[in-house]
């Protein structure tokens, strides 16, 4: 009997081009219909909720894959891990209905952070999971950067301009910028911190959360006050913003579909 699962899917992006199968290089999608397709005897194609980019990491990415195996649909999981390369983890696997897309639902959420190392000299051990900024970074002004942010905009001055999409107007239900101080073991002088911003919301446009990251790393470092970041939304153009923050920095950590975070 032909059963659609569902997989939630963590993986470290940082030995792939990104989510969607391409030419140029080995995906999280490619690895997936191919290990998927071995477990189960068929050709299967995954259907993703997210395509992230080269070297961005998931913590909760969702794909559907429909599938006539017998293999109990809590059990992929285990079985797929089983079989997937060590950066790659299936967290959780079911049945949903067989119309179900992980694209389009009603009241969906995405959230996602961006990690920065601020400190006078980067850390090796992060180097391929937060940007680094050596200059020190106003995190109170960029707080009330991120603030302008919040609601319903036209988020096009924060959308690669390669982008396809037409309806730019998205929601941010919520943005935090949340710190945590370092400190070597000799002694108590400060070696850097973790910077996450935090970001919900009901969608995203290409590059739009590096675009936001990059922007309020500037108002950190005093280049835009944090009413410029109220400015750059109203002008509508992708050349106001920042730069395109780097790609390692960013976690797409959660998927909701219709329910509270937990």
């Amino acid at each position: 009997m032909r059963k659609r699962i569902k997989l939630t899917v963590a993986y470290d992006g940082t030995n792939y081009c990104g989510w969607q199968i391409q030419p140029n290089g080995l995906t999280v999608e490619e690895v997936l219909n191919k290990k998927i397709s071995a477990l189960t005897g068929e050709d299967i194609k995954v259907i993703g909720a997210s395509r992230t980019d080269s070297g961005v990491h998931a913590l909760g990415n969702v794909a559907v894959f429909d599938t006539e195996s017998s293999i109990p649909p809590q059990r992929f999981a285990y079985a797929l891990n089983q079989k997937l390369p060590e950066d790659i983890v299936i967290t959780d696997s079911r049945e949903v209905p067989a119309d179900w897309h992980p694209r389009y639902q009603d009241n969906i959420s995405k959230i996602y952070e961006y990690h920065i190392h601020n400190g006078p000299v980067p850390d090796p051990m992060k180097r391929c999971y937060a940007a680094f900024v050596s200059f020190p970074l106003d995190i109170e002004k960029m707080r009330m950067g991120a603030n302008y942010l919040i609601g319903e905009h036209d988020f096009v001055s924060f959308c690669n301009i390669r982008t396809n999409t037409e309806d730019t107007v998205r929601t941010i239900e919520d943005i935090q910028i949340l710190t945590r101080e370092e400190r070597t073991e000799e002694d108590s002088s400060p070696d850097g911190r973790e910077i996450v911003i935090r970001i919900r919301g009901n969608g995203f446009l290409y590059n739009m959360v590096r675009i936001i990251a990059g922007t309020l790393i500037r108002v950190g470092r005093g280049f835009y006050e944090p009413e410029k970041v109220e400015q750059i939304l109203q002008m509508r153009k992708r050349t106001e913003a920042g730069v395109t923050a780097p790609p390692q920095g960013l976690v797409l950590v959660k998927i909701l579909y219709g329910e509270s975070e937990k």
